[in-house]
């Protein structure tokens, strides 16, 4: 028997589930198509679908933040600055300096709950 598997998607856990949830409807300009609130919440993006859930109360100290999260939600734009212009003016501090990569430009910037946000613009060539 072969391994297959229909859709994969990306989860982010959160004790502050509704803040999140309000965080991502507002940094990518769109309501969840599901949304059980503080509960559970997903955003179809192109070629990917981002759920955010509240743990049981049995599993919430899985998910404190004691270190931060080796994962990254790599979000492509057309335009960095723009991106960045997007994301200060929803309240979120500037994030570091443009650095360069060979895929192209990049930020990191960091959600509510400290996860990891990636804002990358790719080279023309790519």
């Amino acid at each position: 028997m072969v391994f297959q598997y229909t859709k994969a998607f990306v989860t982010i856990a959160s004790v502050n589930c509704d803040n999140l949830v309000d965080f991502y409807t507002k940094l990518l300009e769109q309501k969840p198509v599901i949304l059980i609130p503080n509960v559970y919440a997903e955003f179809n993006l192109l070629n990917m679908r981002l759920g955010i859930f509240k743990p049981k109360n049995t599993n919430e100290s899985e998910f404190e933040a004691i270190a931060k999260s080796k994962i990254s939600l790599c979000l492509e734009v057309s335009n960095l600055e723009d991106a960045i212009a997007h994301l200060t003016a929803l309240g979120y501090p500037p994030p570091g300096n443009i650095s360069i990569a060979s895929h192209g430009r990049e930020i990191y910037a960091y959600d509510l709950d400290g996860n990891r946000l990636i804002l990358h613009q790719a080279n023309e060539e790519c």
